[in-house]
């Protein structure tokens, strides 16, 4: 192996019941590089990178680190012996403050170890922050903080360890421009450093301006490696999907017409959202932008109910709605995708049958006594063909999916409820290009079919290539509202920093 080979992972197989996972893949990081992992939903990206991380036991094959052979049995030993992983979904100790998630299970003590050092841990947590640029306060409750704080935090914890490979799973899946510009600087430091990068990740454009060598997989197999700088866009999407992808977004067909849900004067009770007002049209895609704690997912969980609001009005085709819950706005019309899916989208030991059938459990009873499982498998049949989720079978447990294949499963969820007005909160988050084109073109189905769609996106291309208008948010409050068609990006970005 040579002496500039960091990492190598050489013939990795796993398989699962129903599904080979990996099939022979090889790997190869050398040090001081950015190296891409990329593929659909479902290529094997995660499980590779989990079989490194000990988190799953690799059926065949080898690992080689500085050209030792290793063989982690969990996470900790990876992390003590310089791997490090930031996974897309974040696993933390929401409870707890920034500096007990940075230092858990390895608190700096005194007194022989019989205290923990308080001081010590603060001083500590102060110097990555300031490494990183990172303006975070070490004793805050980790649940206080918006997601894309808690994801730079997951990093500084990487650091932290003085990691020789650091694995970034979606890393900027929940951050603003600004935020990836910050990350990308750091990521080049750690280069400068000689730590070797592993970047998985759906958004090419970040891929090729960000990597030095990209892999791409596909069904669990190998499919090339190849320099970063050799290839295009379009190249990677044939690479990724195995065809040519002419189009990001499909052609917007949908026709708007009069108004279907007005919201005045919306005022949230326990965050800073005030005073929003807006009107969404029947067959109409409203996008909502801003910089990350803008409000927009906010206003969504106002608006659904799962959040209190303290004052406004919300009319649905002249009524007054209340929705002071989840299940009255289910009653009218509404549908909420989160954004977070993990922690309040799945229902992580149910199957998928399970998972689709739970908004709708009324539709499925029988004399109101039991549920139809013939109905149920219908609908979830339905769902698997028409998101093109990939899945063993409807008895899989959604926890085993990958993240992509998960978001599929809640979004066919809601579309059985047959909802009027569809709140979607980063509907493409974590989803790959093929995917994202389908996603894209049922949202558009809905539109053309007379439903109405909101959809909170960090992507600005999504936002012009998919809505008809576009509500900037900034602060708290709506800074402006553009057609879709006839504004930019610096228009865009001009407003979400008017309130800030």
């Amino acid at each position: 192996m040579s002496d500039n080979i960091l990492l190598e992972m050489k013939e990795i197989s796993k398989e699962f019941p129903g599904v080979k996972a990996l099939n022979r893949v090889t790997l190869r990081v050398k040090k001081g590089t950015v190296h891409a992992l990329m593929g659909e939903n479902g290529a094997g990206k995660s499980t590779l990178m989990k079989c490194l991380f000990g988190m799953y036991a690799k059926d065949s094959g080898q690992i080689f680190l500085e050209g030792k052979e290793v063989s982690f049995k969990n996470a900790k030993e990876a992390l003590e012996h310089g791997v490090a992983m930031v996974h897309q979904e974040l696993n933390q100790a929401l409870k707890r403050s920034v500096m007990d998630n940075l230092w858990l299970g390895r608190y700096p003590t005194v007194l022989g170890g019989l205290v923990v050092s308080e001081h010590q841990m603060k001083e500590e947590t102060k110097r990555i922050f300031e490494s990183m640029e990172l303006r975070v306060d070490p004793k805050a409750i980790m649940s206080t903080l918006p997601v894309a704080t808690r994801q730079m935090v997951e990093i500084a914890k990487a650091i932290s360890y003085h990691s020789k490979i650091i694995v970034f799973d979606e890393p900027t899946s929940s951050l603003t421009e600004q935020e990836v510009a910050h990350l990308f600087r750091m990521i080049r430091m750690l280069k400068e450093e000689g730590c070797g990068i592993i970047y998985i990740s759906h958004k090419m454009e970040e891929i090729l301006s960000i990597s030095d060598e990209v892999t791409v997989m596909r069904d669990g197999t190998w499919v090339a490696t190849e320099p970063a700088s050799a290839l295009d866009m379009d190249q990677l999407i044939r690479l990724m999907v195995g065809r040519t992808l002419t189009d990001r977004f499909p052609p917007k067909t949908n026709q708007p017409s009069e108004p279907i849900l007005e919201v005045q004067g919306l005022t949230a009770m326990h965050s800073h959202v005030k005073d929003v007002s807006f009107t969404l049209r029947k067959g109409e895609i409203l996008g909502f932008a801003g910089l990350a704690g803008a409000g927009r997912t906010e206003v969504l969980e106002c608006l659904f109910g799962v959040a209190a609001k303290k004052e406004g009005r919300i009319t649905v085709d002249g009524r007054n709605v209340r929705n002071r819950n989840a299940r009255e706005s289910i009653r009218n019309g509404f549908a909420l995708l989160t954004e977070e899916r993990r922690a309040t989208g799945i229902f992580g030991i149910l199957d998928i049958t399970e998972n689709v059938a739970i908004s709708s459990l009324s539709k499925y009873k029988v004399k109101g006594l039991y549920l139809s499982n013939r109905r149920m498998r219908e609908d979830t049949a339905w769902a698997i063909k028409a998101m093109r989720i990939k899945t063993p079978s409807q008895k899989t447990k959604i926890r085993s999916l990958s993240g992509g294949n998960q978001q599929k499963v809640i979004l066919g969820r809601w579309l059985i409820t047959d909802p009027d007005i569809l709140l979607l909160d980063e509907p493409t988050r974590g989803i790959d290009v093929g995917a994202k084109f389908e996603i894209y073109q049922l949202i558009l189905d809905l539109a053309n079919n007379g439903k109405s769609v909101i959809m909170v996106s960090s992507e600005m291309p999504e936002l012009l290539g998919v809505c008809d208008r576009i509500v900037v948010m900034s602060g708290g409050r709506i800074a402006g509202t553009v057609e879709a068609k006839n504004t930019s990006q610096e228009e865009i970005m001009a407003l979400a920093a008017k309130y800030v």
